[in-house]
């Protein structure tokens, strides 16, 4: 064989053998993306599960804080009102604000309990928050998996060069699950 035979037929061959390598690199970031955003979307579910589950408890325990406290008004419009909020939250930033205004409501709600004491020792209403106690707590686990996967891949899509495959891919970080402002404030119990 010609000399420049022999080069063009190498030329070739590490010209496939690169390219084989950037197609299995490309090919390996574009999955671990896929994954980490499923794990995202995977714990995003289990949220969601746990507000349901929040969400279907409140109308049960407002009517049984109304049977004693009829007169706190303001306090069941505020919950009903962010309650109406999540079910209307179409995103999941739309959703994670509904959510904040809720819990800060429910936790208004249950600062109004401690000036009925009748209330307190009702079965009923112990029962009740006892469950919305033990949910509040699969929320904050289901919270902090689901700000652990986001943490994991908005970082993996943030660092170079990943960077520029996610863009090519079309991969965008996601919202974490963070606490209004308000929600950080010790609520004020008051006995008149």
């Amino acid at each position: 064989m010609k000399k420049g035979c022999v080069i063009a037929i190498i030329i070739v061959a590490v010209l496939a053998i690169l390219a084989v390598s950037v197609y299995a690199y490309v090919k390996g970031k574009y999955n671990s993306f896929v994954q980490e955003q499923l794990d995202v979307e995977n714990n995003w579910a289990e949220v969601e599960n746990q507000l349901k589950r929040r969400y279907d408890l409140i109308p049960n325990l407002v009517e049984t804080v109304k049977g004693y406290a009829s007169h706190e008004k303001e306090v069941f419009t505020q919950v009903t009102e962010a309650r109406a909020s999540v079910g209307k939250a179409e995103t999941r930033q739309e959703s994670i604000t509904a959510n904040n205004q809720l819990t800060g409501a429910l936790s208004r709600l249950l600062v109004t309990v401690e000036n009925y004491p009748q209330l307190k020792a009702n079965e009923n209403f112990i029962r009740l928050q006892d469950e919305l106690a033990g949910t509040e707590n699969r929320i904050a686990v289901s919270r902090r998996r689901y700000n652990e996967a986001v943490t994991i891949f908005n970082k993996n899509i943030s660092i170079f060069p990943n960077n520029l495959f996610a863009g090519m891919f079309n991969f965008e970080k996601e919202p974490l699950y963070k606490i209004d402002e308000s929600e950080k404030e010790t609520p004020q119990v008051k006995f008149d």
